[in-house]
This record gives C-alpha cells, sequence and structure tokens, in this order.
C-alpha cells in the first residue's frame, strides 16, 4: 500500500464557546481552527483536504443575510493564513496542487476552494446536489456559503459514490466499508454521516499507520477519545443528531480498541501547527 506525507495548515479560526461543541463544555469562546490537510502523493502530487477559511468567504459574508454567518460563528482570519499563500511559502504553486478532496461544503471548509481552479475536484454528490438545490436562505440555515463554490465545480467534480466500493481492514472497524478515490488504494473515502449532507471523512497511510481525517464528525480527539458528542441543539441545527451519535459512537469504539490510528477532526486545537 503506497505510504503518504501529509502535514496540517492552519486557515483561520472561529470562535465559539466551547459548550456548543463538547457535551459538558464552558461557556467560555474557544477557538477552533480551520484545518486542511495538505498530502503528497508520489504519483498525484499534492493533494487537499478541505480549503478552511479564505478571501472568497470574507468577500461572501460583507453583506445581508450571508453576514449572519460571521455574526453567529465569528471569523478571525488573515490573508497570510490563505492556504494558496501558506503553500506558496513552502515552495508549492496552485498549479502543484492536483486535487482537493472536499469533507463537506460548509464554509469553512470550502473558503479557499476558488483559488485552486485547475485542480480535480473530489467530493460527494449527495453534498454538492444538496448545496445546489437550496435556496440562498436554505442555504445559510445550514451553513452552506453557494458563492463559494465556483460553478465550473460541478463541471470539474469526481464523486466518491462513483467510486470502487472496498471493504476496509480490520483496524478501521467497525467501519465496514470506503470509497478507493485514486483507484490504487492510497487515500479512501470513509461516509461519517450525521453533521451534513455528504460528510465524508478520508484514510491514508503515513509512517506505518492509518490516519483517519474525520471532517466534522468530532470537533476534537478528546470527543472521539470520551464520547462527547455536541448537544442536541447544536447538530440538529446542521444535520441529524442520532445519526451524528451514531458515527461518532463508531468512532470511539475504534479508538477504545487501542489501534494505531491517528484521529484527525477539523477543527481540533489541539493539533493546531
Amino acid at each position: 500500500m503506497t505510504d503518504l506525507s501529509w502535514f496540517l495548515l492552519e486557515a483561520g479560526h472561529c470562535l465559539h464557546p466551547e459548550a456548543s461543541s463538547l457535551q459538558g463544555g464552558t461557556w467560555t469562546a474557544c477557538e477552533f481552527p480551520a484545518l486542511v490537510t495538505v498530502i503528497h502523493h508520489p504519483q498525484k502530487g499534492w493533494i487537499l483536504f478541505d480549503t478552511g477559511y479564505g478571501e472568497a468567504f470574507l468577500r461572501s459574508t460583507r453583506y445581508f443575510p450571508e453576514a449572519l454567518y460571521r455574526t453567529v460563528t465569528p471569523v478571525r482570519f488573515l490573508p497570510k493564513q490563505a492556504v494558496i499563500t501558506q503553500l506558496y511559502d513552502r515552495g508549492i504553486s496552485p498549479a502543484d496542487v492536483t486535487t482537493i478532496i472536499i469533507s463537506h461544503f460548509h464554509g469553512d471548509h470550502v473558503g479557499g476552494l476558488a483559488d485552486f481552479p485547475d485542480a480535480v475536484v473530489w467530493c460527494s454528490s449527495v453534498g454538492l446536489n444538496d448545496l445546489n438545490t437550496r435556496t440562498r436562505f436554505s442555504a445559510l440555515t445550514k451553513g452552506l456559503l453557494p458563492a463559494l463554490v465556483p460553478k465550473r465545480t460541478a463541471e470539474r467534480a469526481c464523486f466518491f459514490e462513483s467510486c470502487k466500493k472496498i471493504l476496509l481492514v480490520n483496524e478501521l472497524a467497525p467501519f465496514e466499508y470506503g470509497f478507493d478515490v485514486l483507484s490504487d488504494g492510497s487515500l479512501i473515502a470513509i461516509p461519517l454521516p450525521g453533521h451534513a449532507a455528504g460528510h465524508f471523512g478520508l484514510c491514508f497511510r503515513s509512517d506505518g499507520r492509518w490516519v483517519f481525517l474525520v471532517g466534522d464528525a468530532a470537533w476534537s480527539t478528546r470527543a472521539i477519545q470520551e464520547n462527547l458528542p455536541p448537544p442536541r441543539w447544536a447538530t440538529a441545527l446542521l444535520g441529524d443528531t442520532e445519526t451524528y451519535r451514531k458515527t461518532l459512537s463508531m468512532l470511539h469504539a475504534m479508538a477504545s480498541r487501542g489501534t494505531d490510528v491517528k484521529f484527525v477532526p477539523s477543527h481540533c486545537r489541539e493539533l493546531r501547527p
């Protein structure tokens, strides 16, 4: 199996009370980073898992009603934090990014998507269809900002559901199946339902162990280890509470077995680079 290298970038952060993301948390406002995973594949080159916030996010939330997004969830983002800028600083140009894998279409995960117009975009057909069929106001209530997804995206998108469905190894139980994104077994998209329509995670091998990018199926590694979901009112706003909790319980079951899996939630403060 292909061994991949990877690192994390922080593309801005938002402010939330801890209690909105974790049962038993405090009501003190905490910073939740928008983490972007940068993966290097020996044949496919540079790959992104999500794109965090970006200049396009700031533009799209400047006026009512989209400005409510930043009112409810205050965002802190500087131009130097854009993924495209941070990659430039590492000698990686936008043209070097061949592939972008989208966990789901919330604004804090696709804010930098437009900065990579030539990359192939992988996503869930369910998630993209949900985005495209909503009204402006309906999208906003679900944390979606259609303006962040260029019209050309659908034309160049590839869908997880069209990939070969494969059985997962025992290390990734109780999850049973995933989708072979690059047709070489190196990147496996795994459905993690409950948080948003078409929400997926991504698994790959690195340095002899599995790395599991879980998106927003958990907001911290602690939530996985202790099986601490957000309160019902928080998960009900964006997705389905019972489904979310079942998915988190499965992640917890995997972690409880002592399997050597590196979990990477997209907003985990302990993983900030």
